[in-house]
């Protein structure tokens, strides 16, 4: 029988010798593995005493530290559900705590509403006594732990209940390909309220390495601390790394490594699309950077890794999964263990409209499967855009073409009238560098032309970012949002950059 990793973190304490840092601005700390394990057994008898029971949900909106993995940790050894909230998008009050049934919610804002208590407050109950032994939890591969978020279109976010068994077999599989083991440091730093970041922190408790925990505002500064031996990224981080070192003087592979530390193995790409000058820029400086594929709904689908890599895919599929295509392309996935089979928070008919009756998730991306296995992924089929000609525009290589410019830190492709294409262009900085965009729409008509032409680029202001809610908190764009944002401009012939 096949061990469950989750169970395994729960039961039993982590060897010896390896250790967790939380890198901040402004602190660093540092714990054994050892001391993590029994901190969070004194949090979760603390939590007990304060009414948590299995299957109970325990909210956590905060930054990234060691409070939340304490609660996170403690959460699993009570059989109790983390549902995590990123910052800056809910509001510690008495309504999120009865719209997601929370028993408690920790947060470092203030606390005013019943069940809201003080992130700090888990400092005290790890400090606590040595606690009586905890019941024993068991879990089952459909048993749930986690509560995840994903965009939604009403507005509010909808949820995803993940399972073990996705859990355990992402792990695995992540295991198998890059065998993690003592002499590695896996940094982190996207939110932890995304679930996969919070795996690398599980792979140390399982197999025994070393883990830092930052935040991207600290990230590069943690970098040249910590000197990791692998990055957790997403390409918007890699993008702007790259042009950070093209900044230094020397030689690029110094420079590469003066930002990243000097035991670099490999860099950690997924969530949204890596641009092939990125992914050859890495790895001709010595870090070799390995892209892969997955959705909220379906965990880790393929990754390209040390034994199997092929420029321009994101891997092949791992062991657990298959993937199925439909006469148009488009991409369903199903699972040996699916993280759920249904939504929760999410308008009637969401979770129809994604998940198959036997589990298959819809993916609505396009793609397809090389001759030796490997996935390449095309697009969004909601972003291909069919002009009132019928000639259907795939926009990502063409939105890929125009953010290879300096200049150019995101953009997206639209088009309001079925005729003209219009991207809308997030400079890399301010005052933006117009001639130097007017110049990459030049190159990318020239290279695409015809129906791909773009007639116009609209210069974003202010940039997208989280804050404003233009790119989600894996620094993908809001593609819907955007449109709607500069709907006038890009319906306004009179306004932007127009193409000669």
């Amino acid at each position: 029988m096949t061990y469950s990793i989750v169970n395994r973190i729960v039961t039993a304490a982590p060897e010896a010798g390896h250790r967790i840092r939380f890198v901040r601005l402004d602190s660093t700390e540092s714990f054994e593995l050892t001391e993590l394990w029994a901190m969070a057994g004194r949090v979760a008898h603390g939590l007990r005493g304060l009414g948590v029971r299995p299957g109970d949900r325990i909210g956590i909106l905060a930054p990234n530290c060691l409070e939340w993995v304490l609660l996170d940790l403690a959460a699993l050894r009570l059989m109790a559900v983390t549902a995590g909230f990123e910052s800056g998008k809910f509001a510690a009050d008495g309504e999120l705590l009865a719209r997601y049934r929370l028993r408690l919610l920790f947060t470092d804002r203030p606390a005013g509403a019943p069940g809201v208590r003080p992130i700090g407050m888990v400092r005290e109950l790890a400090a606590g006594p040595a606690p009586e032994a905890l019941p024993p939890a068991r879990y089952a591969v459909d048993d749930v732990t986690t509560l995840k978020f994903t965009s939604g279109s009403t507005g509010q976010p909808k949820a995803l209940a993940a399972s073990v068994g996705s859990i355990d077999g992402s792990l695995r599989a992540v295991q198998q390909m890059f065998a993690h083991g003592a002499a590695d440091d896996l940094f982190v730093f996207l939110p932890l309220s995304l679930l996969q970041q919070r795996y690398w922190i599980y792979s140390a408790l399982c197999f025994g390495h070393d883990v830092t925990v930052s935040t991207y505002e600290a990230a590069f500064v943690a970098l040249r601390q910590t000197r990791p031996t692998v990055v957790m990224g997403v390409p918007g981080f890699y993008e702007a790394a790259r042009k950070h070192i093209e900044t230094r003087p020397g030689c690029r592979v110094e420079a590469a490594r003066g930002l990243f530390g000097d035991r670099i193995r490999y860099l950690w790409t997924g969530s949204a699309p890596a641009s092939a000058e990125v992914l050859r820029f890495f790895t001709d400086a010595g870090l070799p950077l390995y892209e892969g594929y997955g959705l909220n709904e379906t965990c880790i689908v393929s990754k390209n890794h040390p034994g199997a890599h092929r420029e321009g895919s994101v891997g092949k599929v791992l062991p657990g999964k298959q993937v199925l295509f439909d006469a148009g392309g488009v991409i369903s996935v199903r699972s040996d263990h699916p993280v759920n089979r249904r939504y929760e928070y999410a308008a009637p008919g969401e979770s129809e409209r994604v998940f198959g009756a036997d589990g298959v998730v819809r993916t609505g991306d396009l793609g397809y499967l090389d001759e030796d296995g490997f996935l390449y992924i095309r697009g969004r089929a909601d972003d291909v855009i069919v002009l009132d000609n019928a000639r259907k525009i795939v926009v990502r290589p063409i939105e890929e073409h125009l953010k290879a410019s300096a200049a150019i830190e995101e953009c997206v492709v639209l088009c309001a009238d079925r005729t003209n294409l219009v991207a809308v262009v997030s400079p890399a900085q301010d005052p933006a560098d117009e001639d130097a965009i007017t110049a990459a729409l030049r190159q990318t008509n020239s290279a695409f032309g015809g129906d791909e032409r773009i007639r116009k680029i609209v210069i974003a202001r202010p940039r997208f970012s989280i804050q404003n809610n233009t790119l989600t908190s894996q620094y993908k764009p809001q593609r819907n949002r955007i449109f709607d944002l500069y709907r006038s401009e890009i319906e306004d012939h009179r306004r932007g950059i127009h193409a000669r």
